[in-house]
């Protein structure tokens, strides 16, 4: 097949090295950036450039752009497409990309399933994309009731051939509520944590766990922006609950409330365990 990145990033970058690496396709790249492309180029992680005007030649279309980005490229190239081409994203929010995209590809032949590769890295762009990023990783597909399925079994062999571990199958809404947790609210959690003073006092205290917390507080604030805010919906709810969560325990340490706080430990420890027993059994 012949392959399309559109957005040689972080992510469309390591997914151009991926499929370099691990398959047969032919991969092609889409870059505004002239560093980028002859960056791709030097390091083989394309077979060429292309414009927009040969998509045409295209038989799948991966677009790594931001969100708002994605949906202006695709329906900018509807016409450019080849008909019955299978064209995907990579955003980190499903509802408002496929709601969108499906059925005005659908109705020129093109199939539109949504996609979210789940990996990623505290930096971005190309100079850091990988060829292993994916390995072992899960690849969400969110095909509705309109889906090709032939479209959706192609991303699913596709995604094998680039050596994720899982594909999962979830609607755009159900994929939007879980990543608010999963991901968005640790985003939150993590760029929140760094607005203590104290951040600039760790030098020669900090660990694992001052690390964990931390890393993913490096992250691009225009792209994270832009999903925060679409996924209000989902991502409130679970700031509240962190909020309350955090208030419990604020209440208890005042007050000197041992019982109580072991209580809130206690159980924070066993739906921990909880969870990955149930992540075991799944593997």
């Amino acid at each position: 097949m012949k392959i399309a990145v559109v957005g040689l990033g972080l992510i469309g970058g390591s997914l151009a090295k991926t499929i370099k690496k691990n398959t047969k396709h032919s991969c092609y790249g889409i870059d505004t950036n002239r560093e980028t492309i002859a960056l791709a180029l030097h390091q083989e992680a394309i077979d060429g450039e292309i414009a927009p005007d040969m998509l045409s030649d295209m038989d799948v279309v991966i677009i790594s752009l931001y969100a708002g980005a994605t949906v202006k490229f695709a329906l900018d190239n509807i016409h450019n497409f080849k008909k019955g081409a299978v064209v995907t994203d990579t955003c980190g929010i499903k509802s408002e990309i496929v709601s969108k995209l499906e059925k005005p590809l659908s109705e020129v032949g093109v199939h539109f399933v949504g996609c979210h590769p789940m990996a990623g890295r505290e930096f971005s762009g190309f100079q850091y994309a990988l060829d292993n990023l994916f390995d072992n990783a899960s690849c969400i597909l969110t095909p509705t009731d309109n889906t090709n399925i032939v479209a959706l079994e192609l991303l699913k062999r596709l995604a094998k051939e680039m050596r994720f571990r899982r594909v999962v199958e979830s609607t755009p809404e159900r994929h939007d509520k879980v990543i608010a947790f999963t991901s968005q609210l640790a985003h939150v959690v993590s760029a929140s944590y760094v607005k203590s003073p104290s951040l600039f006092e760790q030098d020669g205290f900090s660990a694992g766990s001052f690390k964990d917390m931390t890393r993913v507080a490096y992250l691009n604030e225009n792209m994270w922006s832009e999903l925060f805010i679409l996924n209000k919906e989902a991502l409130l709810p679970e700031i509240d609950s962190i909020i309350s969560a955090l208030t419990d325990y604020r209440n208890s340490i005042a007050e000197s409330d041992a019982e109580k706080l072991r209580s809130l430990l206690r159980d924070s420890r066993d739906l921990k365990e909880k969870s990955n027993r149930q992540i075991a059994n799944i593997k």
